[in-house]
């Protein structure tokens, strides 16, 4: 009899480990796994967008729009995309984003078309259109404006993405795997020589980014000196005159032409030869030393879900020699 119950305690106790297996143990790869404390989900709940603005989020939204390449490519990132009706004109990423309908961009909402949808959450990127911003509201649709400017915002954009849809502990995981990622680069290129920079952001007129921009904090991180960091706001215009004395021993420059977001080698090999016979940048030490590198646009330029692979792509074009 004293076996028996034996039997049946052990038994017991394998239930009870595979049970607290399956609801209290994450999978932390190689590392073994820890205990999480599933984060409860309730609604109405309020939170706070990327501008500032206090919302409250009625109930789980099931249907979503987002006129943000940014956010879109976070909502993707998460496993979201099933909510999504539709899209900007502009979201290309991942492909699938594609095929979803497009209802205009952050300057120019189709307003009539989203109101149609009758989404119960709109994501917007900045300020550009208050007042359809305010139609939508008045239709009873809620929306989230975003617009960050430091990697550290584009994380509570991750979060709070992640928060209003009931997946918090997702998001969380999600921005501690790029927070690390981030911090194995800063640590891989931190005893390196700084490398002076410029990024063009435009040509004509020449523009870069300066400081408060997200890719200014790129730059320092991936290793790199910002010639650019003392100018006037994010995304200054810049004299070739400033450029020229100041000597950046890399030039950085978006691979694309117009409304061209991608090229060809030999459409590349244009670009990068246009921008080294431009009046006065001969004597440059980037175009003495050919280091004009042509970034992919969209993975620089978006603060969203692949921030830390624009990270990554700049640290490898800063100091080569360690990637």
């Amino acid at each position: 009899m004293k076996k028996k119950w034996l039997v049946v305690l052990v038994a017991f106790m394998m239930l009870i480990s595979v049970l607290a297996g399956c609801t209290g143990e994450k999978e932390m790869g190689d590392g073994g796994a820890e205990e999480t404390t599933p984060v409860e989900v309730s609604y109405p709940m309020t939170v706070v967008d990327g501008v500032g603005n206090s919302i409250t989020i009625e109930k789980m939204p099931e249907k979503i729009i987002s006129i943000d390449p940014s956010q879109t490519e976070i909502l993707y990132a998460l496993g979201l995309q099933d909510k999504l009706l539709a899209v900007s004109d502009y979201c290309d990423y991942p492909v699938e984003a594609k095929e979803k309908e497009k209802v205009g961009s952050s300057w120019g909402i189709n307003l009539e078309r989203v109101i149609e949808l009758q989404p119960e959450l709109v994501y917007v990127y900045g300020n550009g259109q208050p007042d359809a911003v305010e139609q939508m509201q008045a239709a009873g649709i809620t929306v989230l404006i975003y617009d960050p400017t430091s990697i550290a915002q584009i994380f509570d954009a991750i979060k709070t993405t992640g928060k209003v849809n009931g997946i918090e502990e997702e998001s969380n995981a999600m921005v501690k795997d790029l927070e690390e990622r981030r911090d194995a680069i800063v640590e891989k290129v931190k005893d390196q020589p700084k490398v002076k920079v410029f990024y063009q952001v435009w040509d004509e007129p020449l523009m870069t980014a300066g400081p408060g921009s997200f890719i200014d904090e790129l730059i320092q991180l991936a290793g790199g000196e910002n010639i650019a960091a003392d100018a006037e706001g994010a995304w200054p215009t810049f004299s070739v005159e400033s450029l020229v004395e100041r000597n950046p021993e890399v030039y950085l420059a978006p691979a694309h032409v117009g409304e061209k977001m991608s090229l060809t080698e030999d459409e590349e090999q244009q670009l990068i030869d246009t921008i080294k016979s431009k009046p006065g940048f001969e004597e440059i030490s980037a175009m003495v030393n050919d280091r004009v590198e042509l970034m992919e646009p969209n993975i620089m330029s978006r603060p969203g879900a692949r921030i830390i692979d624009a990270l990554e792509l700049l640290a490898k074009e800063l100091h080569p020699d360690l990637f």
